[in-house]
């Protein structure tokens, strides 16, 4: 049977010749085969999740999760199909595991998190709730293909997000209120520096008399701000002896009204200081007119004169610095040239001593080879000689004329020396002298061979070797015979 899917559903076909399953679009169900059809278009799942911050509180977090099996990884499509598919996707089932990965990664990441946090981040937390679930949807093969988190909403019996808007609502009109009192106040001060500048203008007729004029004016109303203050300050404080309640009111009173007094002195006082300054511009340009005057009368040949000599010291210098440009030229020319001579030893010595290395290392190959090979021919000599270790050194040193060289070192040892050995007894055994001395001094001399089996005999227990087979042998532990 032939059986094709639409364009949003896949065929899981499974039985004979297939060996776990097979996802197509279109195929043959051969006898022995199943095939099962599984939707792969996405569902929206909306949640309210409970959650609580890092402070013990409790919020609801509404969210809108669009999830579906990953159509693009053919990996995903097969664990969905094995996992998933067998149960409609919005079943109790299905729902019960997204909303539990939802709602397990939201609380852990909100218990890791303040409400202040998690109310301004709102971008930052929704990012990070995203990638946590989908790290647990991918072993499911499922995909979010798009995640809504909507406003945080208080649980009842908590308004904190309530509280927070209050407290957002008052700093915004406080706020307001201040911006209302800041423009009041750049209106009044700049209606009051406009008619400062009408007056500045109108007092350029006659400065000296205006000058005066407000100067005493300004002291009458400085002496008249000052006894307003002083009554005014007095009678505030008796008016917050009388209430406590408008004391507050009438300060504030108070000090605008001595704002009010103090920027019309200030625009006053700043009348006098811009006709100051006026004159004080019109002498400097005065000045400046007569110094310019001079300057072209007296000055001109000392600037020509100026000139000439800053050119001149111009031309010196410029030679200057040509010569000391040339000096350093040749000084780098000198350094690189030494340079080029330093490597070039340098490449020398290290091909030399690369050269003592390469030899060295061929002589060390050659002192192993000659090991391995010397190893190789003992080995095999002790190998002929049974094992026995005592003939294969015997062997060795005969073979290396160790015994030859002992008695050549011996021989040169007395050469020479004509030695001469005197024998004296004591002639205790009662015969004569001339008869049986002879023999008693010769039993001195095997007194001496005598003493060489014992002598072997403790060499061999306390070093376990034996003497030399020309030598003599020992016969067994009870006593020593040297043959």
């Amino acid at each position: 049977m032939y059986k094709v899917a639409s364009p949003s559903e896949f065929l899981v076909i499974t039985g004979v010749g297939i060996s776990d399953i097979k996802l197509a679009k279109k195929g043959w169900i051969l006898p022995g085969q199943s095939c099962t059809v599984f939707d792969v278009s996405p569902v929206n799942y909306t949640f309210e999740v409970q959650a609580m911050s890092a402070e013990k509180l409790p919020f609801v977090l509404p969210a809108v999760f669009t999830i579906g099996p990953r159509v693009d990884d053919e990996q995903s499509l097969l664990k969905y199909a094995k996992l998933i598919s067998r149960h409609d996707k919005l079943s109790n089932h299905v729902k019960e595991l997204v909303q539990g990965i939802i709602e397990g990664e939201t609380r852990v990441l909100a218990a890791s998190m303040t409400m202040e946090e998690v109310f301004k981040g709102t971008k930052e937390f929704k990012q990070e709730v995203f990638e946590k679930v989908q790290l647990e949807l991918n072993q499911f093969g499922l995909l979010i293909y798009n995640a809504n988190v909507k406003q945080l909403v208080d649980v009842p019996g908590h308004e904190y997000f309530s509280y927070l808007g209050q407290k957002t609502q008052m700093e915004a009109a406080n706020q307001a209120r201040v911006d209302v009192a800041e423009a009041k106040m750049k209106g009044e001060v700049g209606s009051k520096q406009r008619e400062g500048q009408t007056l500045q203008n109108a007092a350029r007729i006659d400065a000296e008399t205006k000058i005066i004029a407000t100067q005493r004016q300004g002291d009458g109303k400085k002496e008249e701000i000052k006894v307003k203050t002083e009554v005014k300050i007095y009678e505030n404080h008796r008016e917050a002896e009388v209430s406590e309640a408008n004391a507050d009111l009438a300060k504030k009173k108070a000090g605008w009204s001595k704002e009010a007094q103090v920027a019309e002195v200030e625009a006053t006082k700043a009348v006098s200081l811009r006709e100051a300054e006026l004159q004080r511009e019109v002498e400097r340009m005065n000045a400046l007119t007569r110094t310019e005057k001079l300057k072209a009368e007296f000055l001109s040949k000392a600037s020509v004169e100026y000139e000439t000599k800053v050119q001149e010291a111009n031309w010196e210098l410029y030679k200057k610095q040509k010569a000391a440009e040339a000096i350093l030229y040749e000084k780098q020319k000198d350094a690189d040239a030494q340079k080029a001579t330093a490597d070039a030893t340098f490449y020398a010595r290290q091909q030399v001593a690369d050269g003592e290395l390469y030899a060295k290392q061929k002589e060390a190959e050659g002192l192993v080879a000659l090991a391995q090979a010397q190893g190789v021919y003992i080995r095999t000599v002790l190998d002929a000689l049974g094992g026995n270790y005592a003939a294969l050194r015997d062997y060795l040193m005969i073979n290396s004329g160790m015994f030859q060289e002992i008695a050549r070192i011996n021989a040169d040892a007395v050469h020479g020396l004509q030695p001469k050995i005197s024998i004296w007894t004591n002639g205790s055994s009662g015969e004569d002298n001339d008869g049986a001395g002879g023999g008693n001094a010769m039993k001195e001399v095997a007194g001496v061979y005598k003493m060489l089996p014992p002598l072997f005999k403790t060499v061999q227990d306390q070093t376990g070797m034996l003497p030399p087979a020309w030598m003599g042998t020992l016969t067994d532990s009870s006593h020593s015979n040297v043959n």
